[in-house]
């Protein structure tokens, strides 16, 4: 072997011992790396645990329930309600109320980094914990990864023996929206009443009822959840089922309306998209829609309009309407 070759395989070898070397070295780093990370994720189970164990056995109350602003209402008229009961009996599961079934239900409690845990199934982040009061942030959650959201929300509890003994108060007075919520959808329903493109979903939908044996109405209510709980679906997207007997023609038509704060009835727009019809077909559809709602439903039908904390405004409800000739 020629001298040039020999020096070619020195440099060879004592390469591959460097790359061993630091690749040894790198491996070590990054499983001190993940112990270090375990410890620590550790460490915050165990803190958060004993604070469970703080309040263990101890009853509460949601007392409110709040986006990141102050309010409880999102612009869409989304109501945010507080409606847990819970405690922990121990530092890994909790009992939560369902109203539905009238008991409490015992459910896993899953901690996490970061004083982040699974209970009833929901991610919260705990914000703040005493004897007398709890306070949490709600997570988003998909795929394990905290989505990172522009609008948080917020649930606080009170210990139902502060709520008895200190507060000298009860839920029903805890659970009202306060002067800032009513200030809001006041200001909301003003601008509704006078646009109404402005309309937002009223907490009590207006009511549709028949004055005429020929017309019949019937409002379409989801099912509730199954932990019990208020069906938002039935007032974001209130939707009634309208069928005329005795109609000009068969027809089945589903469209939505404006009901204003007087109780007035007014076409909005068809749900199905009328692209393929045409700008005459469109014309000419959206006329017979009108003429519907002209001729049968505010002829037929008394309409009570919705409102929100009491307070009457503008809104959208959905409608499917069918004729019989019959």
């Amino acid at each position: 072997m020629d001298k040039s070759a020999n020096v070619y395989i020195k440099r060879s070898f004592y390469a591959l011992l460097i790359l061993i070397s630091l690749s040894s070295s790198k491996c070590g780093r990054t499983y001190k790396v993940i112990q270090e990370e375990k410890a620590q994720k550790e460490a915050v189970v165990k803190r958060t645990k004993n604070l469970i164990g703080i309040i263990k056995g101890i009853s509460y109350t949601e007392v409110s329930r709040k986006f990141d602003n102050g309010l409880s209402f999102s612009p869409v008229g989304y109501q945010l309600v507080p409606e847990w009961k819970i405690s922990f009996p121990s530092v890994d599961s909790v009992n939560i109320y369902s109203p539905k079934k009238g008991r409490f239900l015992n459910a896993p409690v899953v901690f996490d980094h970061d004083s982040i845990f699974n209970v009833a199934w929901a991610w919260l982040k705990l914000k703040q914990l005493s004897k007398d009061s709890l306070k949490f942030m709600v997570l988003h959650v998909k795929d394990n990864i905290i989505q990172d959201e522009k609008v948080h929300v917020f649930m606080s509890f009170y210990s139902n023996s502060y709520i008895k003994n200190v507060l000298h108060s009860d839920t029903t007075k805890l659970w009202a929206p306060g002067p800032k919520d009513t200030l809001f959808i006041k200001t909301k329903a003003l601008l509704a009443n006078k646009i109404p493109d402005s309309a937002f979903a009223c907490t009590e939908p207006a009511l549709l009822t028949s004055k005429n044996k020929l017309v019949s109405v019937k409002n379409e209510a989801p099912a509730e959840a199954v932990d019990g709980g208020k069906s938002y679906d039935s007032y974001l997207s209130p939707t009634y089922d309208i069928t005329i007997h005795k109609a000009y023609d068969d027809f089945s038509y589903s469209f939505t309306a404006w009901v204003d704060d007087k109780g007035n009835l007014t076409f909005r727009k068809s749900i199905i998209s009328l692209v393929f019809l045409g700008a005459g077909g469109k014309k000419s559809y959206i006329n017979t829609l009108k003429a519907i709602t002209d001729g049968y439903l505010k002829l037929y039908l008394d309409v009570k309009p919705g409102n929100t904390l009491g307070i009457p405004h503008t809104s959208i409800i959905f409608l499917n309407v069918q004729g019989y000739k019959k």
